[in-house]
């Protein structure tokens, strides 16, 4: 079934390559089918996963490159697997929010499923080699769906995306390498020597490079890769720039999946795979973590439009992640470090959940209106489908309880508590500063007098079956939070 999932967008985008263009609203359906099919399979995957075991499961180990030590081998953990269910849901709700589209329906369905393969794939890679090829599939579909469908400043925004990815992805690549070398193999190479190995749980074992000067930078690599992709700051300056200039849909796919590539790859990589260096350069971590919160918000809290503003919330977001790996490297005590890694996990399933659904939400109301910009709006509480789907997102994002986002924040600020104080108060700081960017938002947009030159509709019924899934999910997570923390919580 793992497999099955991993495959099933790709084989449905090559499904649509087949068909004729003449017929859109088909290929349309086709993509939405092939969505819903992988969304259901991986909730089947959820449902066979036995969270009391933990470890990897559903393991597929298949000689790939024997030469070379690299194999196809797949697994699901806890995280990894709730990444999957976000990917699947967030490919479907995309498919829904676009069905009405009829531009280049062919290309933009497959680069679509064509990510959603490389994403779920990714998030189940057993093997450095397959993580990287993963992680190249699932980057360069964004490219083009920026380049091609974005806004005025598309192909300026693609260019820098891609720049700054791929760079980062190369360094990351060279830690990868620099880590297979470091590592021997069960086998023999064709020349008779210790063959090394790809495999990520025979380098956790090996721990190569560990108390050597040659570690830091290992970790330097994997923190460029890493961070690029999180954003952490000062590696975020293309955020912004490809969020303002994506489709709707692409922001939302970025937001909610794309960047938690780098946040999967800190804990699930970066972690087990280089401990002791972790714990040696921890304060690094944590600070970066630190800055990106009260950045994030700042910035933020500066933009006129929407779109940009919700992007860097973004980094506001993401860095609790950045300072919950710091935390787990700062501490020795296990409860800590759990508290920390599980509020980092629960942070990256929340903020794919009330980010995707605000990018939604911002694309909707500037198709509507022409504009972004959050003083040409007011009034908007009129719009009870719209008003209601705004507040519980946005008061989710700012850490209100009872939703995703407070249960995410809770254990990351909890766990730098038992750490330093001073790091719980910067924390603390960002959460406080960002409640006020969200008050912004939505005082600017419901509240005050309507516009009269502004005439918007409510969301059609399309529309809210796009989004409130992902409010109600957001919800349903913080009410009953050991529904996701029974899967992806450190054992």
């Amino acid at each position: 079934m793992l497999n099955l999932v991993i495959f099933l967008p790709l084989l449905t985008g090559l499904l649509i390559l087949a068909l004729p263009a003449s017929r859109p609203t088909l290929l349309r359906w086709t993509a939405l089918g092939g969505s819903g099919l992988t969304l259901l399979g991986s909730l089947s995957l959820w449902l066979g996963f036995d969270g009391a075991v933990g470890g990897v499961q559903s393991r597929t180990l298949l000689d790939w490159i024997p030469s070379i030590g690299a194999s196809y081998d797949v697994g699901l953990s806890g995280l990894g697997l709730s990444m999957i269910v976000l990917t699947g849901l967030l490919l479907t709700l995309v498919m829904v929010y676009v069905l009405p589209e009829r531009e280049r329906v062919k290309e933009h369905a497959f680069l679509f499923l064509l990510m959603g393969t490389g994403l779920v794939g990714l998030f189940s890679a057993q093997d450095l080699l397959l993580f990287y090829l993963f992680f190249e599939v699932a980057l360069v579909p964004m490219y083009f769906i920026v380049g091609i469908w974005g806004g005025e400043g598309r192909r300026y925004a693609a260019m820098k995306f891609f720049l700054y990815t791929r760079a980062g992805s190369l360094a990351m690549l060279l830690s990868f390498l620099a880590l297979y070398l470091g590592t021997p193999g069960t086998g023999l190479s064709e020349a008779g020597g210790a063959a090394h190995s790809f495999s990520i749980a025979a380098i956790a074992a090996a721990q190569p490079y560990a108390g050597t000067s040659a570690a830091f930078w290992v970790l330097l690599g994997l923190l460029l890769g890493f961070g690029v992709k999180l954003p952490t700051f000062p590696l975020h300056n293309w955020l912004p720039d490809a969020h303002v200039e994506a489709p709707t849909e692409g922001s939302v796919m970025l937001a909610g999946a794309q960047l938690k590539m780098g946040a999967y790859g800190l804990l699930f990589i970066l972690l087990p795979l280089m401990p002791t260096t972790v714990q040696r350069y921890a304060w690094l971590l944590a600070a970066l973590g630190v800055i990106s919160l009260i950045y994030g918000a700042l910035a933020a809290l500066a933009q006129r439009d929407l779109k940009r503003l919700i992007a860097y919330t973004s980094i506001n977001h993401m860095g609790y992640v950045m300072l919950a790996a710091g935390i787990w490297g700062l501490s020795a005590d296990p409860g800590v470090r759990a508290l920390a890694l599980n509020g980092a996990a629960y942070q990256m399933i929340s903020h794919g959940l009330l980010t995707g659904g605000m990018f939604f939400l911002v694309g909707i109301l500037g198709h509507r209106a022409g504009t972004r910009n959050i003083d040409a709006f007011g009034g908007l509480l009129s719009l009870p489908r719209f008003a209601g789907l705004l507040g519980l997102l946005a008061f989710g994002s700012l850490g209100l309880p009872g939703l995703s986002g407070f249960m995410a924040e809770f254990q990351v600020i909890g766990s730098a508590v038992g750490v330093n104080v001073w790091l719980a108060v910067l924390a603390v700081l960002g959460l406080l500063i960002s409640t006020g960017l969200y008050l912004r938002v939505l005082s600017g947009v419901l509240m005050g007098q309507k516009p009269d030159d502004l005439n918007i509709q409510d969301l059609n019924g399309r529309e809210l079956w796009a989004v409130l899934p992902l409010a109600v999910l957001s919800l349903l997570l913080g009410v009953l939070p050991a529904v996701l923390l029974g899967v992806v919580a450190v054992k």
